[in-house]
């Protein structure tokens, strides 16, 4: 987790090379046999996306508040242009439950949303697979029977809750910590604090699976909610012992965080579109093939990079996410 920022993005670029085919730009030559003319050839780039036809279709596109979806929603923005649809962007909502809020009430038709969220936090479900199809799956089939949602295609990356360690708190103890020693650390250590974000602790999903896991709660008084973006910030300062983190998060190598060991207690997190049934009837095809196209070049390394270039670079999520479709060659540049 310390590779240099330099090291994360030649990592990004060797992930494109496992882009799948249909993600590489076309190109047609055109010479004096086709066309009649003269013998000089041109070359006009199709890009992926083209073959896709929202002309005519109205989509308002949201998203949640951190990074990760901010870029994948500017992305949804990009890609249904280049497919001809009229686009309301309406990227960086808010939490979870003001975008999916957003979503049943109809003043967005879709964002990106998490199989273990889904799961958990919308159908109120326990036990979630540890397989990312079947929980995919299972997510799909109900929310679409119960609510209306359709859910889209599957990232390869899981971008789980977990906690990370301030540099201060690793060095003093010889290293990264699994979550059983981090919590026997908070409770030996009364003044220790854990940073979450305002909904973590009560989340079906969130920090009770960890308390669950190793039988230690985490008393009140030690727990310090902050905002998400802070949570980073702070803990590589060392004013929280432990901060609550998204894996894929890049601040998290930038800032020389280390990841607390997860044995499995956190559940997957994998992303799908997840659209409003009636507009999803209007073009389903393409909103399956434009979905797909975006997410399956997407492991972990691949978005943690992305990430890093708008968490730790400060770089605008929308420049992030139009550079990754261009690079993909799913949109022309």
């Amino acid at each position: 987790m310390k590779k240099s920022l330099r090291n994360v993005m030649a990592l990004m670029g060797a992930s494109a090379l496992f882009a799948v085919a249909g993600c590489a730009t076309d190109t047609t030559t055109e010479t004096a046999e086709t066309t009649g003319g003269d013998t000089t050839e041109s070359t006009a780039e199709v890009t992926t996306l083209a073959k896709y036809d929202l002309s005519g279709i109205e989509v308002s596109v949201g998203s949640k508040d951190f990074p990760e979806q901010l870029i994948l929603g500017e992305m949804m923005v990009a890609a249904f242009e280049e497919a001809g649809a009229t686009v309301d962007n309406k990227v960086d909502l808010g939490g979870t439950n003001i975008a999916r809020s957003a979503l049943e009430s109809g003043e967005i038709d879709i964002y990106m949303e998490y199989n273990g969220t889904g799961w958990t936090v919308h159908l109120g479900q326990d036990d979630p697979s540890f397989d990312s199809d079947e929980l995919t799956t299972g997510v799909r089939e109900m929310d679409l029977e119960e609510n209306g949602i359709v859910w889209v295609s599957r990232s390869p990356f899981n971008n789980t809750y977990g906690f990370a360690s301030s540099p201060a708190v690793t060095e003093a103890n010889g290293g990264a910590f699994s979550l059983q020693t981090m919590m026997e650390y908070v409770q030996e250590n009364p003044d220790a604090t854990v940073c979450m974000e305002s909904e973590f602790p009560s989340r079906p999903d969130g920090l009770i699976l960890t308390e669950n896991a190793t039988g230690i709660k985490l008393p009140v008084d030690q727990q310090l909610i902050l905002d998400t973006g802070i949570i980073y910030t702070e803990t590589a300062a060392d004013n929280c012992d432990f901060g609550e983190v998204f894996t894929t998060d890049g601040r998290i190598p930038a800032l020389n965080l280390t990841l607390v060991e997860d044995p499995g207690v956190n559940i997957l997190y994998n992303v799908s579109g997840t659209i409003r049934q009636e507009k999803y009837n209007e073009a389903p095809e393409a909103f399956d093939g434009i979905i797909t196209d975006i997410l399956a070049p997407l492991d972990e390394v691949r978005m943690a990079g992305l990430n890093a270039l708008v968490s730790a670079e400060g770089q605008d999520p929308a420049d992030v996410a139009r550079a990754y479709l261009v690079e993909e060659g799913l949109i022309s540049g």
